[in-house]
């Protein structure tokens, strides 16, 4: 299926495509700890911003003309603070029916590739872990960055409630550059007027 996807950078207009992936998380899992699916417009308004200074990308079917959004992944910041500058949280969703086909590793592998660039050290996953798996979680996602070469540095214990039920949260850390005394400043670009 590899040979048969194209990442590119999101646009405001893939907002309701990216929503419709994103909304079966919202309303059927505990992946995401939000209650409610936002509105097109706000989604619009949330890839808008991160495009501001961070990398946003879409993975999208070549095989046919319809040129299907299979999925998605992003930057954000890790903490507001200049020192955090380095250090980035990474999002990412794969349309429900596309996951274990390679899409959620060319998506991520991609934004860390650009996040490299711009010379950002670190990629930071807060992820939902179930104590014990169940309808609305599993623990694939921290399985998945492991496989990435994420590793395990923190957990917080019954911190989210969703679905009638307590879920903990980790969060995983991969160095995707060079620490250093001198560190080179990141390079923060605006996305969207590629």
């Amino acid at each position: 299926m590899e040979n048969e996807i194209k990442i590119r950078l999101a646009k405001a207009d893939d907002a309701e495509s990216l929503l419709k992936i994103y909304s079966y998380y919202v309303e059927n899992t505990a992946i995401t700890f939000e209650y409610k699916t936002p509105t097109v417009e706000e989604f619009k308004k949330r890839i808008q911003k991160t495009l501001q200074k961070y990398p946003y990308y879409v993975a999208e079917s070549c095989k046919d003309d319809r040129n299907m959004i299979l999925g998605y992944a992003y930057a954000g910041d890790f903490k507001a603070r200049e020192a955090y500058n380095w250090s980035i949280e990474t999002s990412i969703y794969v349309h429900k029916d596309f996951k274990k086909n390679g899409i959620g590793s060319l998506l991520l592998e991609k934004l860390e590739s650009t996040l490299a660039e711009m010379n950002i050290t670190n990629a930071n996953a807060c992820i939902a872990k179930a104590e014990v798996e169940d309808e609305h979680l599993t623990n694939a996602s921290i399985n998945f960055h492991a496989r990435m070469g994420y590793k395990m540095v923190g957990e917080f214990h019954k911190c989210a409630y969703k679905f009638g039920r307590w879920y903990n949260m980790v969060w995983m850390e991969k160095f995707i550059g060079e620490h250093s005394e001198n560190q080179k400043s990141v390079n923060f670009k605006n996305f969207a007027t590629f």
